[in-house]
């Protein structure tokens, strides 16, 4: 029943997102926690249309997408995705290259390195259907944000108030907040990885049955739309309550001791460390590179699979280097530029909120082209969303648009 749902959900808590989590409660302390509980629905919605285009078509998302927007603006969105996961990359392998070190001690570069390396080899030497089931048991890392959160001191009174009477300002550090986290939240390469990831189960399926391919429509009505129900829901509840816990747990020891800026995850730990004790310190840590080690990969490959599709590659995980060359190509080079700009000064970690916000800007226009092919019977035949699912869709791309355009209107306002 858990396949691509639970691991986008999972993946959606990498370093970078940590980072963007601590930061909103270093901040702002528990005032935060109610965008983990309104954004949930609306993920779900948008998580459920990707999971339905890749699942009725057995393509992914890029290709869909081909066929509704001008092929200028797939080029422009897929390589904006492309840029944003690379520097994202950067910044989840130096995460998880400084909290090897702050927890086992020695350097940090070599740690680096090795992560880079590692996730390179098994993204090329590992078959797919054998790679998501690690995938999927690194998702258990992330129950390390909520064993941390109660091994602090947590005013649960407070954050059930903040969590449900939200005071909202017009504020732009606020707004900006919002956006980061809704760019965090709600990310085009979760779109795009689950779409492939249906896609590659549905390939599975095929090879492993030969009657499955003539009966994929009629399997898809009775059972696998039951499972990608579940797994997507699950997956995405799943993602938020370990956001809500990171909040709460950096609300209640960094705010709450006056530390209001952090950049990064692996700062957010070792402030940890004096203030909430060693056990907390060291659950926030081991929670970075177990997330770190789960998101390089879907970065990687969501962007390999979104650029392939725009070009007609032939592209899979599932294929030996050999036979899609063009899929590993950029693999490769996300995972390796990723890996270089983590080496060398320029310090791509600072630019995580930043990217975050170009996400949130980004996902705009591709929820808007996901809803139109969902929609669009041609495609998806039989399997075009109900009116329930558009319904959610065309809310959470109409939430993701106030919300940038209320970013815009702040920066602009000064």
């Amino acid at each position: 029943m858990f396949g691509p749902g639970l691991v986008t959900g999972a993946a959606d808590d990498d370093p970078s997102g940590i980072a963007t989590y601590s930061q909103g409660g270093a901040q702002f302390g528990y005032a935060m926690s109610w965008t983990m509980f309104l954004t949930t629905p609306f993920m779900i919605a948008i998580q459920m249309v990707t999971a339905r285009i890749g699942a009725v078509t057995g393509k992914g998302l890029a290709a869909n997408l081909g066929k509704a927007l001008p092929a200028a603006a797939l080029y422009l969105l897929v390589g904006l995705l492309l840029i944003a996961n690379t520097i994202n990359i950067a910044a989840d392998i130096a995460a998880m290259g400084d909290a090897l070190r702050l927890v086992a001690g020695g350097p940090a570069l070599v740690y680096v390195a090795l992560f880079g390396i590692g996730c390179l080899a098994a993204q090329i030497l590992v078959p797919f259907h054998r790679y998501s089931q690690y995938l999927k048991i690194l998702t258990l890392a992330l129950f390390a944000y909520v064993a941390a959160a109660f091994s602090v001191h947590v005013a649960w009174d407070q954050v059930v108030v903040a969590t449900f009477i939200p005071r909202l300002s017009w504020d732009r550090d606020l707004t900006l907040m919002l956006v980061a986290i809704f760019g965090t939240t709600i990310s085009p390469y979760m779109f795009f990885w689950q779409a492939s990831h249906e896609g590659e189960d549905r390939s599975l399926r095929s090879n492993a049955d030969a009657s499955a391919a003539s009966l994929t429509r009629k399997r898809l009505a009775l059972r696998d739309a039951s499972r990608i129900r579940f797994d997507t829901v699950t997956g995405m509840i799943y993602s938020n309550l370990i956001g809500f816990f990171i909040i709460v747990t950096t609300g209640a020891t960094l705010h709450a001791h006056g530390i209001t800026q952090i950049d990064t995850a692996e700062q957010a730990a070792e402030a940890l460390r004096p203030l909430a004790g060693p056990l907390a310190f060291f659950l926030f840590s081991i929670g970075i590179i177990g997330t770190g080690l789960l998101a390089v990969p879907v970065l990687a490959g969501s962007a390999a699979y979104a650029v392939a599709e725009s070009f007609g590659w032939r592209g899979s995980l599932e294929l030996p280097a050999r036979s899609a060359p063009g899929f590993y190509l950029i693999v490769a080079a996300a995972t390796i530029t990723g890996l270089v700009a983590a080496l060398t000064p320029l310090n791509p970690i600072r630019m995580l909120f930043w990217s975050a916000v170009v996400n949130g800007v980004v996902a705009v226009p591709l929820m808007a082209g996901m809803m139109i092919v969902v929609a669009n019977r041609k495609i998806m035949g039989a399997f075009a969303a109900s009116r329930l699912l558009m319904i959610g869709g065309w809310a959470a791309t109409a939430l993701m648009s106030v919300v940038v355009a209320a970013m815009l209107l702040t920066s602009f306002s000064g």
